[in-house]
């Protein structure tokens, strides 16, 4: 069991890393982070992707803890020991995909760029690829009929409107 330092270290690491890259350095490579106006009454999107922004960036950073609380990281090569179902994970099964995708779509309408628009519809359809693929098969593998009740509970990318509360230890569906 690795101790709660060394597992906010890992994601602090693992965050700069991935999601740094996701929705930093890429949309900067597209869109240069220039603030364009496409269209008239640009204002308002650009509003509504600072908001975007800021509450997947939240979003994003609340997961993270979580699995630092858990003694782990939400890289695949140092995952934690127990299924992580609180935060954000109560209402929606992958929380840092759609955080991030919610920060990239916030970056295209702020800086009006159609290719940063582009850009967070590959990287959700990328996540949700790899999600289906990989994560699913290995958190069912890692946590079996605990990571069942919590899947057909808890939606893979469209939040619950309230959030879901695992049953105690034991209990059954």
């Amino acid at each position: 069991m690795r101790s709660r330092t060394s597992a906010a270290v890992g994601s602090a690491v693992f965050f700069v890393v991935a999601p740094g890259t996701m929705v930093g350095l890429v949309p900067w490579l597209i869109s240069g982070w220039e603030l364009r106006r496409p269209l008239p009454y640009w204002g308002a999107a650009q509003a509504v992707g600072v908001v975007l922004i800021c509450a997947g960036l939240y979003a994003c950073v609340h997961a993270f803890t979580r699995f630092a609380a858990a003694r782990g990281t939400p890289a695949p090569v140092a995952p934690t020991e127990h299924l992580v179902v609180d935060g954000f994970h109560r209402y929606v099964r992958n929380p840092m995909y759609v955080a991030l995708t919610a920060v990239n779509t916030g970056q295209a309408l702020l800086f009006g760029s159609w290719g940063a628009a582009v850009w967070a519809l590959a990287f959700w359809a990328a996540a949700a690829v790899f999600v289906r693929l990989y994560e699913e098969p290995m958190m069912a593998r890692s946590f079996g009929v605990e990571y069942a009740r919590y899947r057909r509970n808890v939606p893979a990318w469209l939040p619950r409107l309230r959030p879901w509360q695992a049953p105690p230890a034991g209990a059954r569906d």
